[in-house]
């Protein structure tokens, strides 16, 4: 695994010749030996259609690549930051929650209301959260940052997992997802937290979820 936890907020990844890591834009703390930050437009792996993505997500800031032999530091914000390893599978991550991840895993940019119809549109107009999630499959680590701490909530298929939009880290597994709202229309307007939205998740695999509703 390229990352190692310090602390609570803070990472080091270890950088070798010929692989690449990628990291928000002002996510390196400190670094030791040759290492090198190039701007990626787009997004690591995911093409066009992930820059398309994050633009429309208004998340304007590029990923930086990562390149070089030596280690990094990691930390944003003083945000809380969460190591999570892949062995194959798929990773459904908050767009703006993604501190860094290694390049051998392949990126994509998912509109997570997909399943949810048109309430995953109201997802991203009421509750203030981006209507696109990055995905990232194969096998290798990646770094989430978080309010609070991260949570991680088993999904079983007896057992669906309700979160609140805005506490949502990311989740993995065989899991569906769909928006729901316990209000009425008129009740909706200008609240966000999980009293009017939730977030079912169901099926197999888990999701992870901050302490703090605040937005990042």
């Amino acid at each position: 695994m390229a990352f190692r936890e310090i602390n609570a907020r803070v990472v080091e990844a270890t950088v070798s010749p010929g692989e690449r890591l990628f990291s928000q834009r002002g996510a390196m703390l400190a670094c030791t030996g040759d290492v090198s930050f190039t701007p990626n437009l787009a997004g690591g792996r995911g093409g066009l259609t992930s820059m398309i993505g994050r633009r429309v997500a208004d998340e304007d800031t590029p990923l930086m690549t990562v390149e070089g032999s030596g280690t990094v530091l990691f930390g944003h914000g003083g945000h809380h930051v969460q190591v999570i390893g892949l062995a194959g599978d798929t990773l459904y991550v908050e767009a703006d929650r993604l501190l860094a991840f290694e390049g051998t895993l392949q990126q994509g940019t998912v509109f997570l209301g997909s399943q949810g119809g048109v309430m995953g549109m109201v997802r991203g107009q009421v509750s203030g959260q981006g209507l696109f999630t990055t995905s990232l499959k194969g096998h290798g680590s990646v770094a989430v940052m978080a309010h609070g701490g991260v949570i991680e909530i088993p999904i079983t298929p007896r057992r669906p997992v309700h979160v609140d939009p805005q506490a949502y880290v990311a989740h993995h597994g065989d899991v569906r997802n769909r928006l729901s709202t316990a209000l009425g229309w008129r009740d909706m307007v200008g609240r966000g937290s999980g009293e009017a939205f939730q977030l079912e998740l169901s099926g197999s695999g888990a999701v992870y979820v901050q302490a703090s509703e605040e937005k990042l």
